[in-house]
């Protein structure tokens, strides 16, 4: 076999052109190397209405006192799927087209996967800021599905994957380790799971690569369902209760239907249910908690802190016992749709609270932003909320929040009494969705208004809006007593949020100064999902 060897002469030209490339490619590899990481932890059903995050002490102090809380954050759609699609996307429902948390609502569907994730905003780090990405968790509710790739799938945009088979769950659970499924037991120390999500979490940041930045997002299943506590925290807060809160077992006389049938007073034995419930929903909180505290230690002990965003947040409220619902999320109230925020990182000042209204749609174009990225460039509806961190004060005065009801076509056997058309019921009969629990809401937040204004698609076409500065809980719409003027205006602007995309989504508000009242666009502009609902025949 011949030898291969360079003359002087030609090795001179060789280094000379290596030396050559690497110079030209420095500036290049300088910002990449000086670009911020990023880490998103994600929580599964926690509120910040009730009190969800009084456990979390250490995240608290090492998020949230370090940098800034935006208490006024919240979700496009109360509901896992719909919520976390619109986060990795930017994007409302209505152009995301995740309705629920079925593959038929296109939940990790197929029909997503060829669509939606390869434009979601960790792909967009990995492929134009060259980022390593890291996912660990709860993904969307029907990952892992069979009929859509099973763990196999690895999403667009992720160097390393471990994803939790369909929904939260502590121990016997499967994940996709890279598109290799591992199945886990009932071993503490060898299966839990927010502590594998933790331990997996740190494993990476000793070992990933020093020459690139990164972007870190953990999933975690708790507070959600099974509320299945470390057994070092399973006697902790024994006589803590759900918050008696005004709206607290009492009868929303004039709301939805849906909310006017739960029974008032609830049975003694429902009561005794979500207290329990909310005990343990805290019990988990508490290695969520630890998580969060190792994840910024390690960052710290690295050296790396002081360079990363940490972003701590949910992906929808809950609810134990307000206007008498058992529990669960999927309604239009604060309870449900607002969420906690905490951000710290490179050039945010600590102990700072912002009261500006924020929307999970606006976590990926803030992302992008932080990582150097411009979000104008995507189709994402969200705005960056990285400029008013540092005291911007030009931004948005409404969000726009979603939910299709979902329900059975054949009576629930816990309410037959309601027929067919509900769901999430009740053996005391009460039933917290149903095919006409679909509406759409405006959220307005400015500093001459603190409103909710929403319409359900059902044969009345029900209207509830809230003064949230005088009714804080929601105790009484005044739909039928506000100023018709105010009406017309806020439908007007509901329509014009539910046809929007991209940059139409942020126009100015109603009670934005630059705001333009057009009553004859408000047929033309009538959203086409909105009017596919329309045709849909409601069982109840």
């Amino acid at each position: 076999m011949a030898s291969f060897r360079l003359r002087p002469r030609a090795m001179f030209h060789f280094a000379l052109i290596c030396v050559i490339l690497l110079l030209s490619n420095l500036p290049v590899m300088a910002n990449m190397y000086h670009r911020p990481n990023i880490v998103l932890i994600l929580t599964d059903d926690l509120d910040v209405s009730i009190g969800g995050m009084i456990p979390l002490n250490k995240t608290r102090k090492l998020i949230g006192d370090a940098g800034i809380t935006f208490p006024n954050t919240f979700v496009a759609s109360p509901l896992c799927c719909p919520s976390r699609a619109s986060i990795l996307t930017g994007k409302y429902p209505h152009n995301h087209h995740v309705i629920n948390n079925t593959l038929e609502g296109n939940c990790s569907s197929q029909s997503w996967q060829k669509t939606q994730e390869p434009a979601t905003f960790p792909a967009l780090l990995q492929k134009y800021g060259y980022y390593q990405t890291f996912f660990a968790g709860k993904y969307l509710n029907e990952y892992g599905n069979k009929e859509a790739g099973g763990v196999d799938h690895v999403p667009s945009g992720w160097d390393y994957w471990f994803a939790l088979e369909k929904n939260s769950k502590y121990y016997n659970y499967t994940l996709s380790v890279n598109g290799k499924a591992q199945r886990h037991g009932q071993n503490y120390s060898e299966d839990y799971l927010t502590d594998v999500l933790a331990n997996i979490s740190i494993e990476f940041l000793q070992y990933k690569s020093n020459y690139r930045p990164f972007f870190m997002m953990v999933s975690t299943p708790a507070p959600h369902s099974p509320w299945t506590a470390a057994p070092q925290y399973e006697g902790q807060f024994p006589n803590v209760k759900a918050p008696r809160d005004p709206s607290f077992n009492i009868h929303g006389k004039d709301k939805h239907w849906l909310i006017r049938q739960a029974k008032t007073p609830m049975a003694n034995s429902s009561v005794e249910f979500l207290d329990n419930a909310y005990r343990k929903r805290w019990r988990t909180l508490l290695s969520v908690d630890d998580l969060v505290e190792k994840v910024v230690k390690k960052l710290e002990v690295r050296g790396e802190l002081a360079n990363t965003y940490v972003i701590f947040t949910s992906d929808n409220g809950y609810h134990t016992g307000q206007f008498s619902l058992p529990l669960d999320k999927r309604q239009l109230y604060e309870f449900d749709i607002r969420v906690p925020l905490l951000v710290r990182g490179p050039n945010i000042k600590p102990n700072q609270t912002s009261p500006l209204l924020v929307a999970n749609i606006d976590l990926g174009p803030t992302i992008l932003d932080m990582a150097g990225y411009n979000a104008n460039k995507t189709q994402m509806d969200g705005m960056s909320f990285l400029p008013i961190m540092g005291n911007s004060s030009t931004w948005r005065t409404d969000v726009l929040v979603e939910y299709e009801g979902e329900g059975h076509n054949v009576s629930d056997p816990a309410c037959p009494i309601l027929g067919p058309g509900v769901s999430e019921c009740f053996p005391d009969c009460v039933c917290e969705d149903s095919y006409n629990n679909t509406y759409a809401c405006v959220r307005t937040l400015s500093q001459a208004a603190n409103l909710q204004y929403c319409e359900f698609d059902d044969n009345e076409v029900f209207v509830e809006v809230y003064n949230l500065t005088a009714d804080p809980f929601q105790l009484t719409n005044i739909a039928k007593t506000i100023d018709q003027e105010v009406l017309e205006r806020m439908n007007h602007r509901l329509m014009m949020l539910q046809s929007c995309s991209g940059q139409s989504c942020r126009t100015p508000g109603v009670y934005d100064s630059r705001f333009k009242f057009q009553p004859r666009l408000m047929f033309d502009n009538l959203s086409p999902h909105r009017s596919r609902w329309r045709q849909i025949k409601y069982l109840v």
